[in-house]
């Protein structure tokens, strides 16, 4: 005798919308680009909205806002006068000098800076902000390839962007000319090219072994370099490293994600050589992967390059290289030494900030870091509140989004654990590869802005625990149902919650006791 299900065993919503889907190929081609394409225009338009306020230099705009212009004009960054920032917003913007300036981050960041002030004019703050805006927004439309291919759900791939869409991390980080936004781009590009290649990379390496087994186990497996996507993983890892340094560890993290795939299906598919035939293959991944993302880097540096006036151009002009590096040319000589400076600077750095906040802290949210801040009172600059009225841009991801996010992560790792599951893999790849190495600097001034990188692959985490809550393999309907009601409304109070934050990410004038009602924890003032 078997017991009646506490609910009716009826389809629900999702299983019909589904089914009908799933039975439709010309519906589902025409979804799979609608719904990142609407996804990706409501990303914009949170993005762009007002893009221009404040209209001053906010932050580290300070570098990356003056270091881009005059890059664009000479080729590579100079020095400013004295308190040039605020002759710069009222529109004086030519008044850097042929002097190189100092700086420790590489130059493509600054070249997409700089090419918004060529297009829309380096005296509009648009201008300053538009690439870095793009750039947030393309990233939107990137996560969601990247979740359709490790989810193979267009619903949970829209999850994982219309998530992204509306957090106040991925908003604020858009809205201020700052380097971090290209990097994530870059870094979301380097991980969606590495899953195109592991597709089409072990699809080709089990059809070549089952082609030539014959039904028996291999001794030697081949060597693939018809890998074009593994290439384009190392074009972009190359250009997130020449918009931060932190982005080689996105290139030794893909490389290093590709050995371990190729090995382990060698393993699985009986390669009776698989280890050493693994780093066969490995060599010819490290020339497809690695030599294209030194180029690139090497690329960006152009314009210091091929001019005179740069920051150490000429370093040691007077002292170059002998014995075995004499051959190497004096820019390239002179663009060493400038390196081994920048690292020593980067490393260095410990100086007290008060919204530093070391990488421990991140998962927790403790110290999210304050960009703009300025307060009005009752019936200044159209406030109309009893304790006047506060405008802000706060690096505040989703709270309730970031420490579910968090939770995900956690579990998985269990889920890799006990089921080796590839998409785990992925994913816990990428939060290792940008958020691991900051845990190596715990004396390094730090800001918990840079979890920008880490957002899309928190994302992901939360995006596969979701998946696997509202749709379990092997559940009875009862289960599948409750499932899926807890990740709806889950996914409505976090729309809700992203509402609630968005005038605190984007400068809006709100009153004083509506901002003090974000002030959730003592590190969030």
């Amino acid at each position: 005798m078997t017991a009646e299900p506490l609910l009716p065993t009826v389809p629900t919503w999702y299983d019909r919308v589904s089914t009908r889907i799933a039975g439709d190929d010309r519906l589902r081609r025409r979804l799979g680009w609608i719904v990142p394409l609407v996804i990706t225009v409501i990303a914009g338009i949170l993005r762009l909205w007002n893009l221009g306020h404040p209209h001053e230099i906010v932050f580290d705009e300070t570098y990356y806002v003056k270091d881009g212009w005059s890059q664009w004009n000479l080729g590579y960054p100079a020095t400013w006068p004295e308190d040039a920032d605020t002759g710069f917003a009222a529109g004086d913007t030519d008044t850097f000098t042929s002097v190189g300036s100092y700086v420790i981050h590489p130059p493509l960041g600054k070249w997409i800076i700089g090419a918004g002030m060529a297009l829309l004019g380096p005296d509009s703050p648009v201008g300053w902000r538009i690439g870095v805006a793009l750039a947030g927004t393309a990233a939107v439309l990137v996560l969601y390839f990247v979740a359709r291919a490790l989810t193979d759900s267009l619903v949970f791939a829209a999850v994982a962007s219309g998530l992204m869409a509306v957090d106040g991390l991925a908003i604020s980080m858009s809205r201020v000319a700052l380097l971090d936004t290209p990097l994530m781009l870059f870094v979301l590009l380097a991980f969606w090219f590495a899953l195109l290649d592991r597709r089409g990379h072990l699809d080709r390496l089990a059809a070549v072994v089952t082609a030539r087994g014959d039904g028996g186990p291999l001794t030697w497996g081949p060597v693939l370099w018809n890998r074009p996507w593994l290439v384009a993983a190392g074009t972009a890892a190359g250009a997130a490293a020449a918009v931060k340094w932190s982005g080689a560890w996105v290139l030794a993290a893909i490389g290093i994600y590709a050995v371990v795939t190729d090995a382990l299906t060698r393993r699985r598919l009986g390669v009776w050589q698989w280890p050493v035939d693994a780093v066969r293959q490995g060599a010819a991944a490290f020339v497809l992967l690695v030599p294209v993302g030194a180029a690139v880097y090497l690329a960006s540096w152009t314009g210091w390059l091929v001019t005179d006036g740069g920051y150490g151009r000429h370093t040691v002009d007077a002292s170059p290289a002998t014995g075995v590096w004499a051959w190497v040319p004096l820019p390239l000589q002179n663009l060493w030494h400038y390196h081994e400076g920048m690292y020593a600077s980067a490393a260095g750095m410990a100086s007290p900030h008060g919204y530093a906040s070391p990488a421990w802290q991140w998962p927790l949210l403790l110290r999210p870091t304050s960009m703009f801040a300025e307060r009005t009172a009752d019936g200044e600059a159209g406030c109309a509140a009893a304790n006047g009225c506060m405008a802000v841009v706060y690096s505040m991801p989703n709270p309730l989004v970031w420490w579910a996010g968090t939770a995900a992560v956690l579990f998985l790792v269990y889920r890799f654990i006990m089921t080796r599951s590839w998409q785990a893999a992925f994913v816990l790849t990428g939060i290792a590869a940008t958020y691991v190495p900051w845990l190596f600097y715990p004396e390094r001034t730090i800001f918990q802005f840079y979890t920008v990188v880490i957002l899309p692959f928190v994302l992901l985490a939360l995006v596969l625990a979701l998946q696997a809550l509202a749709d379990p393999a092997e559940a009875d309907p009862t289960r599948r149902l409750a499932g899926r009601r807890v990740v709806a409304v889950f996914l409505i109070v976090a729309v809700l919650v992203s509402a609630f934050w968005y005038p605190l990410v984007t400068a809006m004038s709100v009153p004083y006791d509506f901002w003090r009602l974000h002030n959730w924890m003592p590190g969030w003032i």
